[in-house]
């Protein structure tokens, strides 16, 4: 998903942090026992099944805000996910009052390398992109799309990374729902709780993706253009790469269907085409028995 290079944008949601945050080093059983903590607190990617260390820390970061033109997004992770975000921001400004939120708010989106600090605790590129809920942020290290592409076989490009912004985007809108607060944490396995809570971020990611290239900048400019038949197909790539199915099997495990807090392969796939397809008023995925997820 491209954007209008004529396009200018600047949203006081998304920071990009410079330097090094705190640590988190060291490999094995401790960093996988840690980073499996701090996932009960926040929402994301978990690839601790096969990283054995974060990134170092050290310093003091710093935040500085984005002012992009579609150009440089065309360019640019940092400026594709600035653009990502104000499209997002217009998007639920207008639609989280049918899923009856009457009060919306952004979340606030920080970009960093390595590791950082977050209301959920420290965290470190072995995490992946996350919501935390306490502070209503997106943490997003860009090096994650990288392993994704690398060890996954994501096919990556511009819209599969907006995907993942927007699917923490959906963490945001169901804490505001209500949603998130009821959802056991600890609910795992092929049906649970904590699988349709994913299922329906990717499904609120597709919706997101059907609407993106309607909104506009401050002087009136289209922002991103229609998905291409290609981009689309680089984002189901990149949502079945992250399935747990193929995350347990690329990390030399057997698949543990009880073990499933985010959904299998297909499951991710036809949840996120169903938003694309349908629409958030397609995303109840509280509401359909097992055997339909």
């Amino acid at each position: 998903m491209t954007f209008n290079e004529n396009s200018r944008f600047d949203s006081k949601n998304v920071q990009r942090r410079r330097g090094r945050g705190g640590a988190i080093a060291g490999g094995g059983g401790v960093l996988v026992l840690l980073l499996g903590l701090l996932s009960t607190q926040f929402l994301g990617f978990d690839v601790t099944q096969f990283l054995g260390g974060g990134a170092p820390g050290g310093g003091q970061q710093q935040a500085e805000d984005l002012e992009c033109t579609g150009a440089e997004a065309n360019a640019s992770f940092d400026c594709r996910m600035e653009g990502g975000a104000v499209t997002l921001e217009q998007y639920w400004a207008e639609t989280a009052p049918q899923l009856g939120v009457s009060a919306y708010n952004d979340p606030t989106v920080v970009l960093y390398d390595g590791s950082t600090s977050s209301g959920c605790g420290s965290a470190s590129n072995a995490v992946g992109p996350f919501y935390c809920p306490s502070d209503e942020g997106i943490y997003i290290d860009g090096q994650f799309f990288d392993i994704l592409t690398q060890r996954y076989g994501a096919e990556g490009g511009p819209l599969a990374e907006m995907y993942v912004l927007a699917h923490e985007w959906g963490h945001h809108i169901q804490k505001l729902e209500g949603t998130l607060q009821q959802v056991d944490h600890r609910d795992v396995g092929p049906t649970s709780g904590m699988v349709r809570l994913e299922l329906q971020a990717d499904c609120y990611a597709g919706a997101w993706m059907g609407s993106a290239s309607q909104y506009t900048d401050d002087a009136g400019n289209q922002i991103l253009r229609e998905p291409t038949r290609d981009e689309i197909q680089q984002t189901i790539s990149s949502a079945q790469a992250i399935g747990d199915d193929n995350i347990q099997e690329q990390a030399g495990m057997e698949v543990q269907p009880e073990t499933f807090s985010h959904g299998t392969s297909e499951q991710r796939t036809n949840w996120l085409m169903r938003g694309y397809q349908e629409g958030v008023g397609a995303c109840d995925s509280f509401g359909v028995p097992g055997s339909e997820l």
